[in-house]
């Protein structure tokens, strides 16, 4: 059975189960119309008519209401509902008739009455939004049920023309708990009627509530290797697993699943492990994770019992846990059997060891929380010390990696202590004086959530401060000391006279303290509160407000989470992502679009479905044609031989690509087509069976279907290319190889039916007689085009749209495309939810903006552009939302950012349709062009909903008049339906993009046979820089120097002579009725730049051209004057060629001395052609260039390099005009020029 069966088995498990539950009552009546006055307490009371009794939902009892005095800094109002309740909802009124209600507020809950928690909603907000009026009400239901005794409410926010007034009800039923309570050194033993117990389905819950961080739950173990353990470890529940695997029973190599955080805060969580066969669910609160289990086997087998709580028995074999539980279980089923029950009704099955008791006993360990990191702190008297010196004790725990703990002002001024969390260690700082202070260190990460203690005592001549079970670190003293008038935790006063020394090193601590005790006296916290001790600012009493913010885990595809008390990181290192929570991808989402950015063929990372959640792969992407080609190796690629295969055993081999089958079924789904060559050679080796047809050899593709066609596009025919084509060898069968000759026979062709592609697996099974062999090679995949590109659609009348289904975006999204319109305004997209939306606009000409509301209010982020954005031309627009920022991009103007609200919801719910191009109230429609939309990495077919929509056509002309330049380099832009092509033949370069090219030395001694052609050079030479090359021959061997590089050398097939040699060209090349073809094509589009120092043996062609004018030696076609851009080439330093045109004037006045430099700046691909009588060589340079101009200097000098060359232009039309000579001159490619002239020497 399939995992997704099996998951699915399990999922309607867990719904018939919650169903059938709640088909038992109905969990929602009222709850505190009933209680009597005893069971309602308060903060405080503004009067005897506003009692917290009179807090009842619509009851009129005193002055309508509860009202707490003016001066209550931190109001509440408590209910006690006299036994723990299941509460699923609750309702609040403002008191009656008044101008006194409550706007927002927490709600806590506690079993005991003195440690509380905050109850938060799904998102992880804590705020409940309150009235806005005194008699209407506000009911919540609440996403998750409390089961407890005990509820508080705490006022945040109120009408601010009045004061805080309440009315409420709680809405539940009765909560019924088989509960359990062990010591740490008690548990409780299920034992089996058998042997031992073997089980392939498990259901396993309970809810517990523990007082430490570590402790064994569960646990049961076989002898076959079987085990199951689920215990805290560090706060976490750690689920170890495993199914007949003998090689992890002994191993310290066991790996656990561990889900929860922060478990150990004494309130009760639940648990429910779910298993079938290999397959686990396991959730904790609200979380799940699915996984699958180690091992061989299918059944869990445990040896005789189960026990719960802990390990009974040290030595016990297998065993490796450190400690039992020490807290409260409740309602523990294992396959349906109440565990506690039996225990309590003293079963036979159940065996208790220790002391196990049937009642949660109250803890009395109260927290108090510090808020801020600027302002919070605990001012504590210094009680004496009989014995002289002090004595801290308390225990806390943070996220934050600094804060300060402690500071006393020592009695000898102006000694102080201050102990603090820096960089996540703890510091204590003895201040001596201002100048001279000691310090010692201790811990690591104590900012990781924990509870820690700490201690810190004076006695004899030295302070010891203690850090959980670590050894103590102590400071030197030179006198006695005791400790100020006061003591300081948490932070300091804003101004405190008393103690003047006191100020926070970098921040205040943020986090919870407990268990405070000064001088072995504990400190009552209630009286703080109270304001009869001590005194605070920003505290939370009897709660510990620690949040685990990265649980669930908010960063995607693999990033790590951290967290401070208030927000957290996302760490995207590595993993082929960015931004706040790692949900851009860093590459490109095809070889396409890499094309688009000024890429040259090599090796890219993609990313197909772009930020959804398959991972970048590997590809090799090929730019050298008009079609991209996106290249896909696997593991196979040379030939390979097969012999001795039948069909009853037959050979079979498995293709492991470069990526996973999801990212390849992602790559092919994108691409226009797609391609993977099958080279299939045989003898005596058939394909199919001749008498029946039935396949011998066949190929799987990536579904893991059998395919038995070995080439074309056509998947329901079983046949080979050559029966395609019509040229079998035997036109009796569809294959070569059916002809079952001793002679090699070839069955080659490409698979082109891209929804079948890869291959992912090859069966050949007729190799098995004598002289019987096959020899394969599976190409790699191949596919071109990007569907997504110029996936287009034209919106032409006012109420057209496009939808599409409701847009998944929860928790994050990204959204980009391209528009081009005339229209001042309109929508891009829309989707609405009862409340909650997100829109795109053009909001005015030169504005876009994004607006969404995911119930914490409408947010607002808009770009303006400084030039109109309905121009005709296409615009780039990029707008994300996730639980951290949200953000908008238009173009390459600056990105705007907005943080999203701290403690604020985090879902986008979302219900209707998804709009394009307009709106549910066909109000504002779009009209214009959009192409490309991608949304989550999802391309969204336009072009296809465009063909039934009316007001609405597919595709978009135009695709020449984008705001970036498509092709370079004077390359003309072509439009297409789908696209467009560059039109290479007025450049210099070529490509798809007319960025492409290399150098290449072309020569041909015999006119019969082949020329000789050598690349030497993989990069590009045109990049505006002066370059030397130096060729020279010696029968055979061409050795050759590019710049300072070293020598290569290349061999020729000829070492014949060159002689009778009639003329030498430079520049464009016409005529030659013995030129290759591709001579003649790159050396007619001529040369574009600088020739300098041009020497062929003796002879140095450019400089008898500029000496000898006139000469009947010398043969100049156009204008031809010197230029002193080859002034530098003997530098060893290259610079660029625009550097020398930007410096007119002094050129001039180098020109008018007597010295002559041997350069000139022409036209066209140089071609230096020597003709023979009977042998010709031809010696061609190709300079093509390719760049990025994603880097802005990249940008300006191009556009500088232009504008030289147009100053050259207008100064070659000024010599036109007048007789008198100059000595320079920039001549241009050809097509610059009207009367087309063709330049030579």
């Amino acid at each position: 059975m399939s995992s997704l069966a099996i998951a699915f088995i399990l999922t309607v498990l867990g719904v018939v189960s919650a169903s059938l539950a709640a088909s038992h009552y109905n969990c929602d009546g009222p709850l505190v119309s009933n209680l009597p006055q005893a069971s309602f307490q308060s903060s405080s009371q503004s009067s005897i008519s506003n009692i917290p009794h009179f807090s009842k939902l619509n009851r009129r009892d005193g002055v309508g209401g509860w009202s707490p005095q003016v001066t209550d800094r931190h109001p509440w109002l408590q209910l006690d509902l006299r036994d723990r309740m299941e509460v699923t909802a609750i309702s609040t009124q403002g008191r009656y008739g008044s101008s006194d209600w409550v706007s927002g507020y927490l709600l806590l809950f506690s079993d005991t009455g003195l440690a509380w928690k905050q109850y938060r909603q799904e998102d992880g907000v804590g705020r409940f939004v309150g009235n806005v009026n005194a008699d209407s009400v506000v009911h919540h239901k609440l996403s998750h049920s409390i089961r407890s005794r005990f509820l508080r409410f705490v006022p945040l926010d109120w009408n601010p023309s009045g004061w805080v007034g309440l009315r409420v009800e709680v809405y539940g039923c009765a909560y019924k708990s088989y509960v359990a309570d062990f010591d740490g050194r008690s548990s409780l033993l299920y034992r089996f009627n058998q042997k031992s117990m073997s089980t392939v389905k498990d259901v396993i819950s309970l809810r517990f509530k523990s007082r430490q961080a570590e402790g064994v739950l569960l646990h049961g173990e076989g002898q076959r290797g079987d085990y199951i353990t689920l215990e805290l470890h560090r706060g976490r529940l750690a689920l170890y697993l495993n199914l007949d695997d003998t090689r992890l029973r002994f191993s310290s190599g066991r790996v656990a699943v561990t889900l929860g955080s922060l478990l150990d805060d004494q309130h009760w969580h639940s648990v429910l492990i779910e298993r079938f066969n290999k397959q686990v669910n396991l959730t904790v609160d609200s979380h799940t994770q699915h996984f699958r289990t180690k091992g061989e086997g299918d059944s869990l087998e445990v040896d005789y019992e189960l026990s719960f709580g802990g390990i009974p028995l040290p030595g016990k074999p297998g065993t490796f846990l450190r400690k039992n539980f020490h807290g409260c279980i409740e309602n523990l089923y294992y396959n349906g059997i109440n565990i506690i029950d039996l225990a309590k009704r003293r079963k036979p099955q159940i065996y208790s060891v220790g002391n196990v008791t049937f009642s949660c006993s109250q803890p009395q360990l109260v927290s108090t929380t510090f808020l801020s990191s600027s302002s919070s702190f605990l001012s504590l008297p210094a009680t004496p010390s009989a014995s002289g010196g002090f004595t801290v004790r308390f225990q806390f725990r943070t996220w934050n990696p600094d804060g300060l703990l402690l500071f006393t002002q020592l009695a000898l001024e102006p000694q102080r202590l201050e102990l603090q969390i820096s960089n996540s260690r703890l510091r204590l700082t003895h201040h001596k004086s201002a100048q001279q202070k000691e310090e010692v260190s201790t811990g690591h990460r104590v900012n990781d959530g924990l509870w820690h203690s700490v201690s810190l005592s004076s006695q004899s001549l030295q302070v010891t401060m203690t850090l959980d079970n670590e050894p103590p670190s102590t400071v030197e003293l030179a006198d006695h000391m005791e400790a100020g008038n006061s003591l300081y935790f948490g932070g300091c006063p804003s101004s405190s006279p008393a103690d003047p020394g006191c100020e926070n090193p970098t921040l205040a601590f943020q986090g919870c303290m407990r268990l405070i005790s000064i001088n072995s006296q504990p400190m009552d916290l209630n009286q703080v509160h109270q304001g009869r001790l001590g005194n605070y600012k920003e505290l939370q009493f009897d709660t510990c407000g620690i949040h685990d913010r990265c649980l669930p885990n908010f960063c995607e595809h693999g990033g790590q989470c951290s967290q401070s008390w208030n927000t957290f990181y996302c760490d995207c290192s590595g993993t082929g992502y960015t931004g706040a929570t790692c949900h851009n991808s860093i590459y490109e989402a095809s070889c396409e679009a890499y094309r688009l950015t000024g890429s040259s063929s090599g090796y890219f990372s993609i990313d197909p479905d772009g930020s959804g959640p398959l991972g970048p792969i590997q590809v090799y992407c090929n730019m050298t044609e008009d079609k991209v080609w996106t290249v896909v190796t696997h593991n196979s690629t040379d030939p390979v031989s097969v012999q001795g295969s039948t069909l009853q055993k037959p050979y079979i081999t498995k293709f492991n690509y470069s990526a996973s089958p999801e990212q390849l079924m992602a790559l092919v789904a994108g691409s226009v087509q797609c391609q993977q060559e099958v080279v299939y050679s045989c003898r005596k080796s058939r394909l199919f069976n001749t008498w029946d047809g039935s396949p011998l050899s066949w190929w799987v593709d990536q579904g893991g279907e059998r395919r038995t066609y070995w080439g074309g596009f056509l998947p329901g025919v079983q046949q080979c290319s050559c029966s395609l084509e019509e040229n079998c060898m035997d036109m009796n069968y569809f294959c070569n190889c059916d002809a079952d000759t001793d002679s090699w026979a070839n069955d080659t062709g490409v698979l082109s039916y891209k929804e079948h592609l890869p291959v992912s697996e090859i069966v050949i099974g007729d190799t098995s007689r004598k002289g019987s062999e096959a020899l394969y090679r599976i190409g790699p995949l191949c596919c071109y085009g990007d569907k997504s590109v110029w996936n287009a659609a034209s919106f032409y009348q006012e109420s057209s749209y496009l939808h599409f289904p409701t847009l998944q975006a929860e928790l994050s999204t990204d959204i980009s495309f391209y528009f081009k319109t005339s229209v001042p305004s309109g929508v891009f997209l829309e989707n609405l939810g009862l409340k909650h939306f997100i829109r795109l606009e053009l909001s005015s000409p030169s504005m876009v903006t994004f607006s969404f509301d995911v119930g914490n209010g409408g947010v607002v982020l808009a770009v303006k552009s400084h030039v109109p954005l309905n121009d005709r031309q296409w615009h780039y627009v990029r707008a994300e939302r996730n639980v951290k920022e949200a953000s908008l991009q238009v173009d390459q103007l600056p990105l705007r950012f907005l943080e999203a609200q701290s403690d604020g919801h985090l879902r986008l719910r979302l219900n209707s349709q998804l709009f394009v191009g307009g709106t549910a109230a066909r109000q504002r429609s779009f009209m214009g062009c959009i192409r490309t939309l991608n949304i989550n990495g999802m391309t969204f077919n336009l072009e296809e909903r465009a063909k039934m929509t009316p007001g609405v056509s597919a595709g978009c002309p135009g695709h020449c008049s984008g705001s970036s330049r498509l092709c370079h380099n004077r390359g003309r832009c072509i439009e297409k339906n789908s696209g467009y092509v560059c039109d290479c033949s007025q450049s210099a370069y070529g490509g798809p993009s007319c960025k492409e090219g290399s150098l290449q030395i072309w020569y041909r001694l015999h006119v019969d046979r082949k020329p000789d052609v050598f690349s030497p050079s993989p990069s590009s030479l045109a990049n505006g820089c002066l370059h030397r090359i130096r060729i020279h021959r010696q029968g055979k061997d061409v050795y050759l120097q590019i710049d300072q590089d070293i020598h290569r050398k290349y061999t020729l097939s000829s070492d014949a002579e060159l002689i009778l040699i009639r003329s030498l060209t430079l520049g464009k090349v016409i005529g030659g009725e013995n030129f290759d073809e591709e001579v003649m094509q790159a050396g007619s589009k001529g040369f574009f730049g600088c020739l300098s120092s041009v020497q062929f043996n003796h002879v140095a062609p450019l400089k008898a051209a500029l000496l000898n004018r006139g000469s009947s030696l010398v043969s100049v076609r156009g204008h031809l004057v010197e230029s002193n851009c080859g002034a530098l080439a003997d530098s060893t330093t290259l610079h660029p060629l625009s550097d020398q045109a930007a410096k007119p004037n002094k050129d001039k006045e180098q020109h008018g001395n007597d010295t002559r430099h041997d350069s000139a700046v022409i036209g066209g691909v140089v071609t230096a052609v020597v003709f023979i009588t009977l042998c010709v060589v031809a010696v061609m340079t190709r300079f093509l260039y390719q760049h990025r101009q994603a880097q802005r200097d990249a940008s300006i000098k191009e556009k500088e390099h232009r504008h030289n060359l147009e100053t050259a232009y207008r100064r070659e039309a000024a010599y036109q005009a007048e007789p008198a000579y100059r000595t320079e001159l920039h001549l241009h490619h050809s097509s610059t020029l009207r009367d087309n002239r063709e330049y030579y020497i």
